[in-house]
């Protein structure tokens, strides 16, 4: 399968502008006609599978701009995800890089245990951590989350469908307000939203290799969201895997699932929209996530909904397609490239003379957020969801922006 894919690339080298690491270091090898030149070498023999060559592996964000400029349409996404795999089932990787990678997948998955984690990084902070765990507490956010989704939140009007929301691990845990703004707005706008108790739907698993532990959580998912006309994803990551599960599982229930499963913001804007929306006179720069501009080609898939809001002016900043060095656990395995991406990120975002910073994964948020606190431009950082919901509601932009994390 993987080979099936490698032939598609013909090495044209459309993909190198877009990729962030090829922009930082000029290396082929870190580039992703680079990375699949590897890869052919290891299935030839040609090359074994040891640090070095994991190294340029590992150094992929995943943010898949490859996948959107590339023209004979080779599948990036499956052909980094099914070589971390092997990476991870046939590399023993040193004790430190072990430790660190366990800890997080014992943390990240599981919303209460990152709860708990992140009461206790202001002391991790202060203290004298080995280089390795330093980044662990330095991403961590300042703000707590707070709130909770209801099970059920009743439509507004006759139902237009009944729609299982996300509420996800990181999602959960470190920004439950999004998700209960994500409820609001589409019971606002006529859905019906569930919201049973789920877990991790598997992506940060996927992405980072561990294909069997992410299976395990995406098929407990498909049993929680079983019963729903549409699965609704705030998080761009999630989305993007669970459109992605049928090959991911390759059965017809998850390819039946992933056909359910719609971006908040792209459900919207296919939506004709019921509750009125008020006037929020603020200036906003909107982030593309990666996996929502290039991984579910879903340019801008929030300025339809953003649009509607009388007096919302939303600005892009420069370099669009360059992520900003999230990157599921990437700005924890790989800080230094992850910290210069970030720096770069939060200078246009600056550059724009936004009032605002918004972007449609939790990840972009914290990780930019954390960048502009280290140029001493902190931000208001909110989900492009939490506009519409602010304006459904009327809450006014001097409450929004009192009460948004920083």
């Amino acid at each position: 399968m993987i080979r099936e894919y490698t032939s598609d690339c013909v090495h044209c080298g459309f993909c190198l502008p877009t990729c962030p690491t090829y922009v930082l270091w000029r290396e082929e090898m870190d580039s992703p006609r680079g990375r699949i030149h590897l890869m052919d070498a290891r299935l030839d023999g040609t090359i074994a599978l040891n640090a070095t060559v994991a190294q340029h592996f590992d150094r992929c964000l995943g943010c898949m701009a490859c996948v959107s400029s590339c023209p004979s349409g080779v599948r990036y996404d499956r052909l980094i995800e099914s070589t971390r795999a092997a990476v991870e089932e046939e590399l023993a990787r040193p004790l430190g890089d072990r430790l660190v990678r366990g800890l997080l997948f014992r943390l990240l998955p599981y919303p209460k245990r990152m709860r708990a984690a992140l009461k206790l990084a202001p002391l991790g902070r202060a203290a004298p951590l080995p280089r390795r765990f330093r980044p662990l507490v330095e991403i961590a956010p300042r703000w707590r989350g707070e709130g909770e989704v209801p099970p059920v939140t009743p439509a507004s009007g006759a139902p237009r469908a009944r729609v299982g929301l996300l509420t996800g691990c990181v999602q959960g845990a470190v920004f439950p307000e999004v998700n209960a703004a994500t409820a609001r707005v589409l019971a606002a706008d006529g859905f019906e939203v569930v919201a049973p108790p789920q877990g991790c739907c598997g992506a940060l698993s996927v992405h980072a290799g561990r294909l069997e532990e992410g299976k395990e959580f995406a098929r407990r998912l498909l049993d929680a969201l079983d019963d729903v006309d549409l699965v609704v994803v705030n998080t761009s990551g999630c989305g993007s895997h669970l459109k992605e599960l049928g090959w991911l599982l390759g059965d017809e229930r998850a390819e039946a699932f992933a056909s359910k499963v719609r971006d908040v913001g792209e459900l919207l804007a296919e939506t004709r929209p019921r509750a009125a929306r008020h006037p929020l006179p603020l200036r906003v720069a909107l982030q593309d996530s990666c996996h929502l501009r290039h991984a579910q080609r879903l340019p801008l898939s929030s300025r339809t909904s953003l649009a509607r809001i009388p007096g919302l002016e939303v600005v892009e900043p420069a370099e669009q397609d360059i992520c900003c060095g999230s990157a599921g656990i990437y700005n924890v395995i790989q800080p230094e490239a992850a910290g210069e991406l970030g720096e770069r990120k939060a200078a246009h975002v600056v550059a724009t003379g936004a009032q605002a910073y918004a972007s449609a994964n939790p990840g972009c948020l914290v990780q930019v957020s954390n960048a502009l606190r280290r140029k001493q431009r902190p931000l208001p950082a909110l989900h492009p969801i939490e506009l519409v919901d602010a304006s459904i509601r009327n809450t006014g932009v001097g409450r929004l922006l009192a009460s948004t994390r920083r």
